[in-house]
């Protein structure tokens, strides 16, 4: 059986202004080193004309005054690269989403996507339970992983994290570059 050794990655979380990827609000990110967190950060960001639809305020409540005054997405960029600098591999709940969030705002600026796979843990979910949900809330509930504040990036970040260490180990101890049923390449 292997030990958390190696088990290095960053889980990332999004949350938009509307429903373009692109519109980014805030971000959430989980340093995990050898298998533990050793780190959380969240910022808020301010979206292009800090505009925001309804629907996104009801799911995270995040509001244009909440922004106005907040970086744009290069700003708080240039504060998580270099947390992904020494990891291999990103994680995040639902992947498809967050992933295309970080492709579409680094698009939207001209800047340049880090080399990096990600994990997703719905994916992983699905692959390894049996459960009639997969929401990272739900699965929080299931596993007792603690999950402050839903739909605020740095507690889904975090919590993601800690999910993903669950399924690691529900897998058999498995490392990112052996979980080939959750992988992508950014």
């Amino acid at each position: 059986m292997k030990t958390m050794e190696g088990m290095d990655f960053v889980a990332l979380d999004f949350e938009t202004a509307t429903a373009q990827r692109a519109s980014v609000c805030e971000v959430g990110v989980c340093v995990v080193r050898g298998g533990q967190v050793a780190e959380s950060h969240s910022w808020l960001v301010r979206p292009i004309g800090n505009e925001y639809n309804y629907w996104n305020i009801r799911i995270h409540g995040i509001r244009p005054a909440d922004t106005a005054c907040s970086p744009e997405f290069p700003e708080v960029w240039s504060k998580v690269e270099p947390l992904l600098a020494h990891s291999p591999v990103l994680v995040a709940h639902n992947a498809a989403f967050d992933i295309s969030c970080l492709r579409s705002s680094l698009e939207l600026y001209g800047m340049a996507k880090p080399a990096a796979d990600y994990c997703c843990t719905l994916r992983a979910a699905r692959h390894l339970y049996d459960f009639p949900c997969n929401t990272l809330d739900y699965l929080c509930e299931q596993f007792g992983i603690p999950l402050l504040c839903h739909h605020r990036a740095g507690d889904d970040a975090e919590a993601c994290a800690r999910l993903f260490l669950r399924e690691a180990r529900d897998a058999g101890w498995c490392l990112p570059a052996e979980m080939s049923f959750c992988r992508g390449r950014l």
